[in-house]
């Protein structure tokens, strides 16, 4: 069970119990470990596939035929991933930056 309290900007307060399934036993896994597998699901939800959906609007994409799709998710993951490794936290910020030097990003692309 997890409870979370929420309080936004706005003033609205939420309060909500949450109850999950493990085929671990207590044994395998205290409370802390369960909550911390919880919040590294969530880190790779915030960290990847929340800006694969946003920064690169991959919900709207039409490629659907063969591997594309697959394809075009693993070259947005090796994005990220590249512009992480060079020091950018906000990937928005990065691919503005990269528009504007191409040769910049060519160079960091070893091209």
């Amino acid at each position: 069970m997890v409870e979370r309290k929420t309080e936004f900007f706005n003033g609205k307060k939420r309060h909500e119990i949450v109850y999950g399934i493990s085929s671990l036993t207590a044994e395998q896994a205290s409370a802390q470990q369960l909550l911390e597998l919880n919040r590294g699901h969530w880190e790779i939800e915030n960290r990847v596939h929340y800006v694969r959906d946003v920064t690169f609007d991959e919900d709207r994409s039409q490629v659907r035929k063969g591997n594309g799709a697959q394809v075009m998710a693993s070259i947005r993951n090796l994005v990220i991933a590249i512009l992480r490794l060079i020091g950018f936290r906000y990937i928005p910020d990065a691919i503005r930056y990269f528009v504007f030097r191409i040769p910049t990003a060519l160079t960091v692309l070893g091209i």
